[in-house]
């Protein structure tokens, strides 16, 4: 996942819910609009200090009409029922008083074009994490190979199977210490027709492949301080902690990760990992003590440091 943005000031904590003002016929005799409803959600959750106000007024709103987001530009002048305004109402409260990420509210994320289920189980697939698939993708450029691949803690299944529908000969096996995480993956290949592409193993790191080797791991582990734990935006809370925190220092996962994957990579196999920022360089160090070589720091679309990419040496390597 990509560092989250830290808040100023702590929060008090879920609230239950409730927002103050109308946006529905309590007592209110008013007709409102999908463009009223719009305007009032986004100014709300503008004065609640949400980075997105009017996406997810539209996101929400969209979901509560079962509508396609686009389509309320279609609507903007058309009345909007008390049901539906009360089914909206709740997801406002949710949204602007719990701090429940909009994704989880609709129980749904598009990532490399594809829509994945999630749930609390899984971490929510974050726009940042597509810097590995395509650093992963530039390093699998033979069409007609059957690849190796290991994606490490695969929470939804996200780069698995975004890694499997780019690769359709690629044979590729997905691990989580989640049960709960793994059931969503097998959810979300089923959904893409992915399911008899991708292998789905239940355990910590690499235990589940012991003795296998791959052309290339992709990791987005649980890299997060603990310790940074207090500081972090509320949405956080609705995620699943142990696909977020890197025990008290962020590199109780990257650590062993980084010492381990060399002996589960075949000659001239890839390693790629996600990472926050601040722990790219000691990162890369930990990969060349290890033994592996061409260490490579990529940068994510907002130019932050993301991505550690480093090869185990081939037979043609010096």
């Amino acid at each position: 996942m990509s560092a989250p943005a830290k808040t100023s000031g702590k929060t008090s904590g879920k609230t239950s819910g409730k927002t103050s003002g109308k946006t529905s016929g309590d007592g209110d005799d008013r007709v409102w609009t999908v463009l009223d409803l719009l305007k009032w959600t986004t100014d709300h959750f503008a004065a609640k200090g949400l980075d997105t106000p009017r996406l997810d007024a539209e996101l929400l709103l969209a979901h509560a009409l079962g509508l396609r987001r686009l389509d309320l530009y279609l609507r903007y002048q058309e009345p909007v029922d008390p049901e539906t305004r009360a089914r909206y109402r709740e997801l406002i409260g949710q949204r602007a008083g719990e701090r429940i990420p909009v994704a989880l509210l609709l129980g749904e994320k598009e990532f490399w074009s594809l829509s994945f289920t999630i749930n609390a189980d899984v971490l929510t697939p974050r726009p940042d994490t597509e810097t590995l698939v395509e650093a992963a993708l530039a390093r699998l450029p033979d069409a007609e190979r059957e690849y190796a691949i290991l994606d490490m803690g695969t929470g939804s299944g996200a780069i698995a199977l975004a890694l499997a529908n780019e690769k359709p000969r690629a044979r590729i096996t997905a691990t989580d210490i989640s049960p709960g995480a793994l059931k969503i993956a097998a959810e979300n290949a089923e959904a893409l027709g992915l399911a008899d592409s991708v292998r789905l193993l239940e355990g910590s790191l690499f235990e589940p492949v012991r003795g296998e080797f791959f052309d290339l791991i992709a990791a987005n582990p649980p890299y997060l301080a603990r310790d940074d734990a207090e500081s972090l935006a509320p949405e956080l809370a609705h995620e699943p902690d142990q696909a977020l925190f890197g025990g008290a220092d962020g590199y109780s996962v990257l650590r062993p990760l980084a010492e381990e994957a060399h002996g589960l990579l075949a000659p001239g196999g890839w390693l790629v990992v996600e990472l926050d920022p601040s722990q790219a360089e000691t990162v890369a160090g930990w990969l060349g003590e290890s033994g592996l070589v061409g260490s490579e720091i990529l940068k994510d679309l907002a130019g932050r440091a993301r991505v550690v990419v480093a090869r185990r040496p081939g037979a043609g390597d010096p």
